[in-house]
């Protein structure tokens, strides 16, 4: 039987998910990266509207999660996603969640990833908790026979080189991928497609911290805590001034400040990463890319900066390009010459695409 792959991406904003990999596309669905406690299944209360969401039952508790899971939110909204958010039980219902919208039944390889700072001491945390029998809500279960667990911006190169059919050319050369998420601003560097270790890491400077810095402004000006970051997220990307007090708020004299933080992200970089005339490709992914270019641009002028198409879900789709090559790659089954010898030998991976034209 052909094996079934799916990837995941958990980022402190959204986590994404692959539902579907034909040989035209790879298809990709999100939800934000919140998880909503309850001692009973919110779904079997009465009076309650129908959403877009499960309720992923953990320890005797069950979180909700899923793509309309701000219509379960109280005025607290929390996250769980710090340096040792893979140990809470919101990361387990983030991911068991991504794994009951996809609506299969089990998962021969999933694949995963981690900020390049956590990579080394979460990743047999990982294999570990996410490999078995997992309880998604509604009294479905997903089985997940095999876990591979990638530095975050891996993904990024592997759907960088698909994309642009550098798959031959870019074993021959050294890369820089860049990728500013919500929480961490990442960097890998690449001879080929084999880490340099020593010079690539992360740090605690994302999206979320030029959101903070703009509303800590906002507040200021306007008397009162603003901490709207949806707001100004979308005022970022659309170039739209945000409503306050049903009134305009233009965010542009902020923008500066702002701007200090991704340029305060590129310059811990640099500590680590020299040598920058080695580089051939310098590439950008994340949904922070668009704030994090121009400072990018500002350390390395000499370069072109490569901002992939569909940055967003560059990392989850690079993951499963890398689970579909490895499989795809695994020897076929070898079986037994004969029905009265021993047993034909297991193998851990096989070929092609799952029955419904996915992988």
């Amino acid at each position: 039987m052909d094996k079934i792959v799916r990837s995941i991406d958990v980022g402190y904003s959204n986590t994404k998910y692959v539902t579907a990999h034909t040989d035209k596309e790879i298809k990709c669905a999100m939800f934000p990266s919140l998880a909503y406690p309850s001692h009973i299944d919110p779904s079997t209360r009465t009076m309650v509207e129908r959403r877009r969401t499960v309720a992923v039952p953990i320890d005797g508790t069950y979180y909700e999660v899923g793509p309309e899971v701000h219509l379960a939110a109280d005025s607290f909204r929390g996250t769980q996603l710090h340096d040792r958010y893979l140990q809470t039980p919101e990361y387990k219902a983030l991911v068991r969640g991504a794994m009951a919208f996809m609506k299969v039944p089990a998962i021969d390889l999933l694949v995963v990833g981690l900020p390049v700072a956590l990579f080394e001491t979460g990743r047999g945390l990982l294999e570990k908790s996410l490999t078995g029998i997992h309880e998604v809500g509604g009294g479905k279960q997903v089985e997940v026979r095999r876990v591979l667990v990638l530095p975050q911006p891996v993904g990024a190169l592997a759907h960088f080189a698909a994309s642009y059919n550098k798959q031959k050319s870019i074993a021959n050369e050294q890369s820089l991928i860049i990728d500013p998420g919500s929480r961490t601003f990442d960097w890998l560097l690449v001879r080929g497609m084999r880490l340099v270790a020593k010079t690539s890491s992360s740090v605690n400077r994302g999206m979320s911290d030029i959101f903070k810095t703009i509303a800590q402004e906002i507040s200021r000006d306007i008397g009162r805590p603003y901490s709207d970051f949806p707001a100004i997220d979308l005022a970022l990307r659309t170039g739209k001034p945000l409503m306050i007090y049903q009134q305009p708020y233009d965010i542009s004299p902020i923008l500066p400040t702002a701007r200090s933080v991704a340029s305060r992200a590129v310059s811990s970089m640099l500590e680590w990463v020299n040598e920058e005339y080695s580089i051939q490709n310098i590439i950008m992914v994340g949904g922070g890319a668009f704030m994090f270019k121009d400072a990018v641009k500002a350390a390395f002028p000499n370069h072109k900066i490569q901002v992939v198409k569909d940055p967003l879900f560059a990392n989850v789709k690079g993951f499963q390009i890398t689970g579909h090559n490895l499989v795809q790659a695994a020897p076929p089954p070898v079986s037994s010459p004969t029905p009265s010898s021993e047993p034909a030998r297991k193998v851990a991976h096989g070929q092609g695409k799952d029955g419904a034209g996915a992988t």
